[in-house]
């Protein structure tokens, strides 16, 4: 009998164990801890948003990002985990900052489509019949009130932060940014070490192996997608100093 009560809470997402545990909240979070490493960090003059991407195989289009998503203008996304469930959110999040524009008529601020993901994400929790999202979200962009980073992850949980990062490799980059961020560094700097990081994140570098950046200055609030072409040799120097 015991078995079976332990088995029910470990498949049920509507049901508390004795220890007050969601254990199917907690094995999506296990998913996001497995997934790809994603980053983000804000300084005065804007905000950076990177992740590491694989190539599973030459036929891949190398131009075709799965992992960092534009929100709005001014808004970008970082995924860690499934991304399917990642893509779902950020389309609801784009509806909803579409929606705000029309209702307001200004940008919608960050803080208002991240709490908008984590309700999504809570809601999740607590029916029967789904299951909850596989993945986190770093939400960052520049609004009126400057450069703003938000973690979202699957039990609606909506967090601030001033650098982050999320996937296999978190926690080698943020013991990164403790020892070296600070908001005042430049946004150059900001790619700088955003890129150092999830080089030195990454135990081995595998052929397909490639990272997608995204800086949102504050002078534009545009986000704005580092081509490859920019990002390649910056990586290639890396990557020489990585295997020195």
């Amino acid at each position: 009998m015991a078995l079976g009560i332990t088995g029910a809470y470990d498949r049920a997402i509507t049901v508390f164990s004795p220890q007050g545990r969601l254990y199917q909240v907690e094995y999506a979070l296990e998913t996001v801890r497995s997934g790809s490493t994603a980053l983000s960090l804000t300084v005065e003059e804007g905000v950076v948003l990177a992740v590491e991407e694989r190539m599973h195989t030459k036929l891949q289009s190398p131009d075709f990002s799965w992992k960092i998503f534009q929100i709005d203008e001014h808004i970008g996304a970082a995924t860690a985990g499934l991304n399917s469930d990642a893509r779902v959110l950020v389309d609801n999040a784009r509806v909803y900052s579409q929606t705000l524009r029309l209702s307001y008529d200004e940008e919608p601020m960050i803080e208002a489509v991240a709490r908008r993901v984590g309700d999504i994400m809570q809601i999740y929790t607590q029916h029967a019949g789904v299951r909850p999202f596989g993945t986190a979200l770093l939400i960052g962009g520049v609004d009126k009130t400057g450069p703003r980073l938000f973690y979202v992850e699957p039990s609606g949980l909506v967090l601030e932060y001033n650098a982050w990062a999320i996937g296999r490799g978190a926690d080698k980059v943020r013991e990164i940014f403790e020892n070296n961020y600070s908001r005042k560094i430049t946004l150059k700097q900001a790619v700088q070490m955003a890129l150092k990081s999830l080089v030195d994140s990454v135990d081995k570098i595998e052929e397909g192996w490639t990272v997608r950046l995204v800086t949102i200055p504050a002078a534009t609030r545009r986000y704005t997608m580092m081509p490859q072409t920019d990002l390649q040799p910056l990586l290639a120097d890396l990557l020489k100093s990585k295997k020195q």
